[in-house]
């Protein structure tokens, strides 16, 4: 069981880069707008971030499943 304090700190760090990744990207509008030194679509950057918070969610589950047992359905 971690420290509660440990948690609130990985929220925090985890709610700070969600904002700060916000506000990068809603600065285009326009979804195709190709950025960065690699020329990435904004549109591309938004879908890997949904990819990579869906993978650390099943990630959780995978631990949770190990303490309590309850396997998803």
């Amino acid at each position: 069981m971690a420290e509660q304090a440990l948690v609130d700190a990985a929220f925090a760090d985890l709610a700070r880069e969600q904002a700060a990744t916000d506000a990068a990207l809603e600065g285009y509008p326009d979804l195709g707008t190709r950025v960065g030194r690699d020329g990435i679509a904004v549109r591309e950057l938004w879908v890997h971030r949904i990819e990579e918070y869906a993978r650390h969610c099943g990630h959780a589950d995978l631990l949770r499943e190990c303490i309590d047992g309850r396997v998803g359905q």
